[in-house]
C-alpha cells in the first residue's frame, strides 16, 4: 500500500515534470489551491476519486501515478553505519555518499587487513587516484615504484598506470580515497 509521503512525493514531482504550478493544477481542475498544497506537503490524503480528478488535470493515469518512482531527496550527510560496502575479503571499499551514473568524483573508506592484497595482477583503469592513509601501514605499486606508506602518508597517481595495494603489516590498514571517474 502507497503511503501518503509516496503519494505527496510523486504528485509534485510528476506536476512540476509536467510544468504545472499548484495554482496552474487547481484551476484545471477546479479545487483550491490549498487542497493541492495541503495533499503536496502529506498534510492530507486524497481519496481514489479526488486524485483521479486531479491527475486528469495532468493529465496521467492512476497506473502510471502508482508506477511512478520518485526521485529520492538529495543526501548531504551520511551515518558511518550508512556507508555502502562495496567490497569483498579481506578488503573494505565503503562508498561515501549515494551511488549513481551522474557522480564525477568516488570518495571511499578503506580497510585492508592483514596480508590483503587487490591481487598480483595490477590494476589499470582511467581516471585518477587520491589517498590518506589513517591507520596501519599499505604498500602501494604504481608503475613499477614500490612505497610503504603509514598514517598521514598519502598516494596521488593517474589510474591509468599499473598500479596495487597491499597491507604487509600485522594490523588493519584505514585508509580514505578518491577516484575520479568513479571505478566501482
Amino acid at each position: 500500500m502507497t503511503t501518503d509521503i509516496d503519494i505527496a512525493a510523486r504528485l509534485r514531482q510528476i506536476r512540476t515534470a509536467r510544468g504545472l504550478s499548484q495554482r496552474a493544477l487547481a484551476r484545471r481542475v477546479g479545487v483550491p489551491n490549498s487542497t493541492i498544497s495541503l495533499i503536496e506537503s502529506g498534510r492530507s490524503n486524497p481519496t481514489i476519486g479526488a486524485l483521479k480528478r486531479i491527475l486528469d488535470g495532468i493529465p496521467v493515469g492512476l497506473a502510471e501515478f502508482f508506477a511512478f518512482e520518485p526521485e529520492a531527496p538529495k543526501r548531504y550527510f551520511f551515518a558511518a553505519h550508512e556507508l555502502r560496502e562495496i567490497g569483498k575479503g579481506r578488503i573494505s571499499y565503503r562508498q561515501i555518499g549515494e551511488s549513481g551514473t551522474a557522480r564525477a568524483l568516488q570518495m571511499l573508506a578503506e580497510v585492508y587487513q592483514p596480508g590483503a592484497d587487490t591481487g598480483k595482477v595490477p590494476l589499470s583503469h582511467q581516471g585518477e587516484e587520491v589517498g590518506l592513509v589513517l591507520s596501519g601501514r599499505l604498500e602501494v605499486t604504481v608503475d613499477g615504484q614500490r612505497k610503504h606508506l603509514g598514517p598521514g602518508d598519502a598516494y596521488a597517481f593517474e589510474s591509468h598506470l599499473p598500479h596495487r595495494f597491499r597491507n604487509p603489516g600485522s594490523e588493519p590498514c584505514h585508509v580514505v580515497s578518491a577516484c575520479t571517474p568513479p571505478t566501482f
